[in-house]
């Protein structure tokens, strides 16, 4: 792999001159050569299944089970989804024409946007740098792809799974820091796929913006939990313990923060503690021994949690549940608050660790000026009997998916978009959605040869015509 340091800006130049090259064969190329590519990378990947969990548990001691449930066959299912349905896709569409374009007929033709750069988050570093380029490839485009540096082992071994399938004009991972993500994007890409931090997010869609590229961005937020009284609580309790604490609370859709009708508060904690322990823990609690407990990335995630749970109890936090922790290691213990201040930290950032607040509310009213206090959170979880409850929140307050009676179940579904809104990010990905976000989608209208109906209203413009447009004003 070519050696890439923050100077060599000529070599992300030809680089991206050779991917421009390849994209320009690639508009000729047939769905079934796609299909093909798709297919073998997806057996490929199968045989390089225990490599990846190697990685992963190399880089935060992920269980190899949870790297195949949340790394490995996330991809695969992209792949076969799109196999299944990209014929479908790619079709032209067939658009009907109004009587006013009488004689006409049109469709909509989706076209390869060209060479694009997929700029991947540490936390699901193989799901979230492989499930984006599947809808690159399957809309016909060449990538680039830039995994994180926190992720060395991971991020090594996408580079060597990406050299050893693909050719470098189709497909080319570029390792590195954040001084290589800058010079990437000031190159122009016809598209850019970034996950990551808001923060992060603004800052690609300003370069974005010098080269007017389109962008996708998966971004994230404080994603709140609704539990009112008639939800099934201990149930509640066992989906959110596992979206929230699996990958260490390391998850853009992780529940955030629980909003829980102060009736059931006191129920919700117990089970909520008892499910972290049975279902992370070994012999009733979690330690490090744990076989099913990943661990936070690096130090300074590590640095920052502590930082944001002592805020919290500084300000008044009650700690209902909590325990060892190693900054050696990385290992962070669940921990549940109770009696947040609303103005501490862990309120106010999005935590991104196995931190849980919970806030009590009376009325559903009080839940919704809470989540639209915020900024529109990337995802949304209500636990409730009652539909009333569920619309009423749903109908009233904005987030990028919403999962009712479960959690981050909706981020798997193939045939949903995923995305945010505002602040939690733009534009949508998977299956469908994410080949539209790589493709463009370009209207074709023919219109047949000689006497044609739009003929009536061009120049020279008599009363007659004039007559006709003031119809076709008023009727159409």
């Amino acid at each position: 792999m070519t050696a890439v340091t923050k100077n060599n800006t000529q070599h992300f130049i030809d680089l991206f001159e050779k991917l421009k090259e390849r994209s320009s064969r690639l508009r000729n190329e047939s769905l079934k050569e796609r299909k093909k590519r798709l297919k073998d990378f997806g057996e490929f990947l199968l045989k390089k299944r225990e490599a990846i969990a190697d990685a992963l548990y190399a880089d935060f001691k992920k269980p190899k089970t949870e790297s195949d449930l949340s790394e490995l066959y996330p991809v695969l299912t992209e792949i076969r989804h799109t196999l299944a349905h990209l014929d479908e896709w790619a079709a032209p569409q067939k658009i009907d024409a109004p009587l006013t374009y009488l004689g006409t007929r049109a469709e909509i033709r989706y076209e390869p946007k060209g060479v694009c750069l997929i700029i991947a988050p540490w936390n699901f570093p193989i799901n979230l740098s492989l499930g984006p380029l599947i809808s690159c490839l399957a809309a016909g485009n060449t990538a680039v792809i830039k995994p994180s540096e926190m992720t060395p082992h991971t991020s090594r071994l996408i580079a060597e799974l990406a050299n050893e399938f693909f050719d470098e004009s189709l497909v080319k991972v570029i390792e590195g820091d954040r001084y290589i993500s800058e010079q990437l994007l000031r190159l122009p890409f016809d598209h850019i796929f970034f996950t990551g931090s808001p923060a992060i997010g603004k800052i690609v869609m300003k370069a974005a913006a010098e080269n007017l590229t389109s962008v996708t961005l998966e971004l994230g937020g404080k994603s709140p939990v609704i539990i009112d009284a008639s939800a099934n609580i201990a149930d509640a309790a066992r989906r959110i313990a596992f979206g929230k604490f699996l990958n260490n609370g390391q998850t853009c859709i992780a529940p955030d923060y629980v909003l829980i009708e102060e009736s059931v508060q006191q129920k919700f904690t117990h089970e909520l503690k008892s499910e972290i322990c049975k279902i992370f823990g070994e012999d009733g609690t979690v330690n490090q021994s744990s076989p099913n407990y990943g661990r936070i990335v690096n130090h300074n995630h590590f640095d920052r949690l502590s930082r944001i749970l002592q805020n919290a109890i500084d300000h008044g936090a009650n700690v209902e549940l909590s325990g060892e922790i190693n900054r050696d290691t990385n290992f962070f213990h669940p921990v549940i608050l109770s009696n947040v201040d609303a103005d501490s930290q862990v309120m106010q950032e999005e935590i991104f660790g196995p931190i849980l607040p919970l806030v009590p509310f009376k009325t559903i009213d009080q839940v919704t000026r809470i989540i639209n206090d915020k900024p529109k959170p990337l995802a949304l979880y209500i636990f409730t009997n009652q539909k009333s409850v569920s619309e009423k929140i749903l109908t009233e307050t904005s987030a990028g998916t919403a999962c009712i009676n479960d959690a981050v179940l909706q981020f798997t579904h193939p045939n949903l978009p995923f995305g945010g809104v505002n602040h939690s990010g733009i534009g949508k990905a998977h299956g469908k959605y994410g080949f539209m976000a790589f493709s463009n989608e370009k209207p074709v209208l023919k219109q047949k040869q000689g006497f044609a109906i739009s003929y009536v209203l061009h120049p020279p413009y008599s009363v007659l015509k004039k007559k006709i447009l003031d119809w076709m004003i008023k009727w159409f």
